[in-house]
């Protein structure tokens, strides 16, 4: 009941995901508008983010997960049924929503009942079931499209795996009651504006709403917040810059898709290391290592594109891009649910993910900017770059604002 929902959200998701571009030039877009059609998705789990803290606040975690769960329903019929542009980007902007207040809603049950001593492998068990159904997705979605030639077909994915969810979560045993509320021991030094560290009890206080929250706790958010932030945006430009690389290099298609399904499971294999690293050595332990090895990756990368090996370099670092992502699994779920205050952490979440989300959508943005002002090469580089300051930040901030155990 924990975890079975958010593979079956992401098992939906995933599937859809990759069709969304081409099912958008069918409509009649071309390919700059296809491309913000898809964007529509990432812009729609951003907006959702700070609604979606809010309604968890006020009720719960399940009810909000049925209505998200429904709510995809509705965006599935309005994919499917549409006949223009304008309807099938509304319904991938509401998946987007209806993806922000799910994953909200289950990584505020996991930070308010999963004790500390291993809250960061339960968090990267829920970062690896999303990681699962977005790796596992675009394989159900080749079979469908194998099976009866329309790209439409993996919208029923999205809708069955939707369908699912609801009666589970509304007749399944209700986790929320089997599982005891438990106060971390010590809160995250979130003091008010000075920066300071706080050690001992959050003192309690009335529920702040979502931009009373912000203000609250603008300290670590524009620290710790903005150093995750970095990391999201470094993993959103990684699979951009991947496939632009191979392209750039000449490689045909099945080669790109070889080397970064290698990068991708490579990935997903080091999903549950990342927690083991957190909970028994510090955050900082798995945030670090993470941020080094992506940066130094495309750091590497920037200067191999006229070499003479460079499809070979290519292959290399984007094994060590994988390589770094998959020791970041579940770093900023940990990190969120570390400094999220006891009483209320919903719209604390909800602040920090919309950051995080703005750095990954930011990303693509740089590397086609840069890219088209300059070249692929120097905006790899500066990501790698991104990457670098992100770990100073980490470096500087974690001991700061979390505990010193979890430091």
């Amino acid at each position: 009941m924990v975890y079975a929902p958010t593979v079956l959200f992401s098992l939906g998701e995933g599937a859809v995901i990759p069709l969304i571009p081409v099912i958008a030039t069918r409509l009649g877009a071309d390919v700059s508008l296809a491309a913000l059609v898809a964007a529509a998705l990432v812009i729609g789990q951003l907006c959702g983010n700070l609604p979606a803290g809010a309604l968890v606040a006020k009720v719960g975690e399940r009810f909000t997960m049925v209505v998200a769960g429904l709510a995809s329903i509705a965006a599935g019929v309005g994919m499917l049924l549409a006949e223009d542009l304008t309807l099938f980007t509304a319904s991938v902007f509401v998946l987007g929503f209806c993806a922000a207040a799910f994953g909200l809603a289950r990584h505020a049950f996991m930070t308010t009942r999963v004790p500390p001593r291993f809250r960061a492998r339960a968090l990267s068990l829920l970062g690896g079931s999303f990681r699962f159904g977005v790796f596992i997705g675009p394989f159900v979605a080749a079979g469908l499209i194998q099976l009866t030639g329309a790209e439409q077909s993996t919208i029923w994915a999205l809708l069955v795996c939707a369908g699912a969810i609801v009666p589970l979560v509304l007749f399944g045993p209700d986790p929320e009651k089997s599982s005891p509320v438990l106060l971390k021991p010590t809160g995250a030094a979130v003091a008010e504006d000075s920066g300071e560290v706080v050690t001992g009890s959050i003192p309690t206080h009335d529920r702040y709403g979502v931009l009373a929250t912000i203000s609250y706790y603008r300290a670590v958010l524009m620290r710790l917040g903005v150093s995750a932030a970095t990391l999201s945006a470094v993993r959103s430009a990684r699979q951009v810059i991947l496939p632009l690389w191979g392209v750039s290099l000449g490689l045909d298609a099945s080669t790109i898709a070889v080397v970064v399904g290698v990068s991708g499971a490579i990935d997903f294999a080091l999903f549950y290391a990342s927690g083991q690293v957190m909970d028994r050595f510090g955050r900082i332990w798995a945030a670090l290592p993470a941020m080094l090895f992506m940066g130094a990756g495309l750091i590497v990368l920037s200067l191999t594109h006229e070499a003479n090996q460079a499809a070979m370099w290519f292959a290399l670092m984007a094994a060590i891009l994988g390589l770094g992502n998959g020791l970041s699994s579940g770093i900023l779920l940990t990190y969120g649910a570390d400094l999220a205050p006891e009483e209320d952490p919903a719209t604390f979440l909800g602040a920090w993910r919309t950051l995080t989300d703005a750095g990954g959508a930011a990303a693509p943005l740089v590397v086609a900017g840069v890219t088209a002002a300059a070249s692929l090469s120097l905006a790899t580089g500066v990501m790698g770059a991104v990457a670098l300051l992100g770990a100073a930040g980490f470096l500087r901030w974690t001991p700061r604002f979390l505990p010193r155990r979890d430091a």
